[in-house]
């Protein structure tokens, strides 16, 4: 069995619709799949109308959250898209990133980049506006060769010359909001480094201690001196240890299964939810509701 655990679409800053995502999983041999927009479950429908036969898919979102100044993600699965508790959370999140790039588009152009708002909302079509979008413009632009080269000091990274904070959740908040909701807590990418600051890996006993499920270790972000160090981080404070693609189409160079979950901790994940199930593909014959 094959598992990734995170992965974008149009519905916030990938390049693949939904409908497109679950059809480039399952033509990359996936047979589970999570949709894990951030701060959004738009794209759900879609998918689950979408889903091919013999590919399951978990339905989730990733949390953008801020520790002592220090942004991290929190990806949540197979909760209740619907409890008003964290509903409300990813509706004020979501609020705040349209105020946001524009700020970050009026530091940009003070810096003499000439990108303007109709192209980032553009290049956003309708999903959730984020830096991504505004790295793609800057791509466009001419002004860096990838979007990656975008997320440094120079322009979008933490703490960079465009950067602007919005609101974000405090991430033992979003851990009580997710299980209240009855969904399942996993830290994204902690040691993301070439991202900027990370949290702490006393901060992530604290988050463990207040009832964090995983870790994600197998990332595209993490080398493999730093994938070993995580997996023994996650055994020590008996965390569960998940591996994704972090996929979000062409604006990442990485592909659908790139990394792996191993199938117990997938099983082990849909075992402590309780606010959704994984849906499995009916090849178009009609939909069944998470």
């Amino acid at each position: 069995m094959r598992v990734d655990l995170h992965t974008h679409s149009t519905a916030s800053d990938g390049t693949d619709t939904p409908a497109e995502l679950v059809r480039a999983a399952a033509a990359a041999g996936l047979d589970v799949v999570a949709l894990t927009d951030h701060d959004t479950t738009r794209g759900h429908a879609e998918a689950i109308d979408a889903l091919p036969e013999g590919l399951t898919l978990v339905t989730g979102a990733e949390l953008s959250c801020r520790l002592d100044g220090i942004s991290m993600h929190m990806l949540a699965y197979l909760f209740d898209p619907e409890e008003s508790e964290l509903l409300a959370e990813r509706e004020l999140v979501r609020d705040d990133r349209v105020p946001r790039a524009h700020a970050m588009i009026a530091r940009l152009r003070e810096l003499g980049v000439p990108i303007t708002w109709e192209q980032v909302a553009r290049i956003a079509g309708d999903g959730s506006v984020g830096r991504p979008h505004i790295a793609s413009a800057l791509v466009e632009l001419g002004v860096v060769d990838g979007v990656s080269d975008a997320f440094t000091p120079a322009w979008l990274a933490d703490g960079g010359r465009a950067y602007v904070e919005k609101h974000e959740t405090d991430p033992f908040e979003a851990i009580r909001l997710v299980k209240a909701a009855g969904g399942v807590t996993v830290f994204a990418h902690p040691a993301a480094v070439k991202r900027g600051r990370t949290v702490p890996e006393s901060a992530i006993a604290d988050l463990a201690a207040a009832g964090l499920d995983g870790i994600e270790v197998d990332h595209m972000d993490h080398d493999p001196a730093t994938r070993a160090r995580l997996r023994g981080l996650a055994r020590e404070l008996g965390l569960l240890a998940t591996g994704s693609s972090d996929y979000h189409g062409s604006r990442k160079t990485c592909v659908p299964g790139q990394f792996t979950t191993d199938p117990e901790v997938y099983g082990e994940i849909t075992r402590r939810a309780t606010g959704a199930f994984p849906v499995p593909g009916t090849g178009g014959r009609g939909r069944r509701s998470a």
